[in-house]
Formats: C-alpha cells, sequence, structure tokens
C-alpha cells in the first residue's frame, strides 16, 4: 500500500486554516509518529486520510489513484481509532467487537478471538461495554481498529488512559504490524514515538516542520539543551524555554532548550521530547 499528500490545504469553513500545503509519503513498512501541540492539524489530517474530510487544494492519493474514487477500497483496509470514539454499552465485549467484525466483511469468527486475546480482553470479553473501566474501552477501541489485521492502521491518542505496563503492549502491537503495513499513530506521549516509531512527523500550525527520523531530530537539537542551578525563576534566561525544572539543596535545576544556551549552562544530550519542543519553539 502507498499513501500520499500532495500540496494539501485544508481551510473550514469558519475560514480557520488547519493545514497549509503540506505533503508527504507512506509506504508498507512504516510506522510513523505524527507530534504536535492541540490545534496543530493533526486529527484535520487523519480526517483527510480517512475521507472523512475533503481538502480544500491538493490532493491525496492511496497507490497512485484519488483516495475518494477509492472510497470503498480504503475502508475495506483500513483500521482507525479517533479521539473521541463511540462504544455500544449495552453490548458485551465480544458482541461488540463481532459486530465491528461483520461490518468489515470478516467472515471468520475466529478473528474476533484473537483480536480480544491480542488486547488482553479475554477476562472481560462478555462483561457489558458499561461495566468497563476508562483504560478497557481504550483497549475495547483499539480492538476494533485492529480487528480484521488492516493494511493502513491510523491512531489518535490510542495510548491515553492506560497504564504503563498497557502501553508498552500496544506498542509492540503496533510495531509488529507496521512491518508489512502504514501505521500512523498521532500522540502527545513523546515516549511512545521514541519508543517505537521508525519515522516522525513534527506538526505546528498546519504545517510540517520535520519530516524524518527520531534519531535526526535529535541529533538536530544537540547543542540546544543544557541544565543549570538557580535560586528562583527571576534568574531565568531570555529566550529559552524549560523542558523541567527540579528542587536541589541549592536551588532549582532547571532543563532548558534555547537556540542560543546562555554560557552559564551545562550541556546536556537531548531527548526526543527535547527535540521536539526545539523544533516547535523555533518556529515561534
Amino acid at each position: 500500500m502507498q499513501l500520499d499528500a500532495e500540496n494539501v490545504t485544508m481551510i473550514y469553513p469558519s475560514g480557520k486554516k488547519a493545514l497549509a500545503d503540506i505533503s508527504f509519503h507512506a509506504q508498507d513498512n512504516g510506522f510513523i509518529g505524527i507530534l504536535g501541540p492541540n490545534g496543530a492539524g493533526k486529527t484535520t489530517l487523519m480526517k483527510l486520510l480517512i475521507a472523512g474530510l475533503i481538502p480544500t487544494k491538493g490532493k491525496i492519493m492511496l497507490n497512485g489513484k484519488p483516495l475518494l474514487s477509492q472510497e470503498k477500497k480504503l475502508k475495506s483496509q483500513l483500521g482507525y481509532l479517533p479521539q473521541s470514539f463511540g462504544l455500544y454499552d449495552e453490548l458485551t465485549v465480544w458482541q461488540f467487537l463481532d459486530y465491528i467484525s461483520a461490518l468489515k466483511g470478516i467472515k471468520d469468527r475466529k478473528a474476533v478471538e484473537k483480536v480480544i486475546e491480542k488486547t488482553g480482553l479475554t477476562e472481560y470479553k462478555k462483561v457489558r461495554i458499561r461495566n468497563l473501566s476508562g483504560g478497557q474501552r481504550q483497549r475495547v477501541g483499539i480492538a476494533q481498529a485492529i480487528t480484521g489485521d488492516p493494511q493502513l492502521l491510523i491512531l489518535d491518542e490510542p495510548t491515553v488512559g492506560l497504564d504503563p505496563e498497557e502501553r508498552v503492549r500496544f506498542r509492540n502491537i503496533f510495531s509488529d504490524m507496521a512491518q508489512d503495513k502504514i501505521v500512523l499513530l498521532s500522540t502527545h506521549i513523546v515516549e511512545d514515538v521514541q519508543a517505537a516509531c521508525s519515522r516522525v512527523l513534527v506538526i505546528y500550525d498546519g504545517m510540517i516542520l520535520y519530516d524524518g527520523s527520531p534519531s535526526d531530530l535529535i541529533c538536530k537539537a544537540k547543542g540546544h539543551v543544557g541544565t543549570f542551578t538557580a535560586a528562583s525563576e527571576r534568574d531565568l534566561p531570555d529566550k529559552c524555554h524549560v523542558i523541567s525544572k527540579i528542587n536541589v539543596s541549592d536551588g532549582i535545576q532547571y532543563r532548558i532548550v534555547a537556540h542560543q544556551m546562555p554560557f552559564f549552562t551545562q550541556d546536556a544530550e537531548p531527548t526526543l521530547e527535547d527535540a521536539y519542543l526545539y523544533c516547535i519553539h523555533r518556529e515561534e
């Protein structure tokens, strides 16, 4: 499978420009993490990629042909988890996933049992969805998205509400699926991208600021991350952005990113979170 966005702009009827002339290419064996602050355009991009919106300008292609002319084919190969999703509370987990399986045209009833086991829902399969916890409902949402082993998997904040152990489980599931599929993961949890994704898109104000490997993004932040200790916030240098602060015996230890580091800071090895924040703050 091959997915292309070519010079895509999205302007809503209100006049808000959500995306501005973006382009990117994705194909099988790709696990792409999408990072950006709220309102950056991540969810709009995902809705365009599932044909839920029509771009104002530009085009989206699936295997070299316009996406909008292949909606039926797209839906047969798509697994999608929106940030806010609805479930049928009166159904049991098994009934709901069996229903989703039928909608996807999956005739093998073993597919439901397989996805229930993969997502750790075996002990809850006879439980009505209304009786599940928030994290368990999130797992059901992921289960419906991966039912049928789709060729294109689009996930918007899939690990929200999951405990650390479950986040690791699902990162591994998504990584395994990405071996021969396209997986797009939009998240605020930078750790999930650093641990699993082979490629990252940084979106800010409707534009793609970076498209490449996580390691290359980290390299761009070298020399722009540092630490120092100060007595109070009044001692913070200008034009820097605080990543973290920790109370220590002689004041507050700050970790900052800046285009030009103050002379008194101690150089620090950047993480992906540092690099992401340096990328978007540099744009500001």
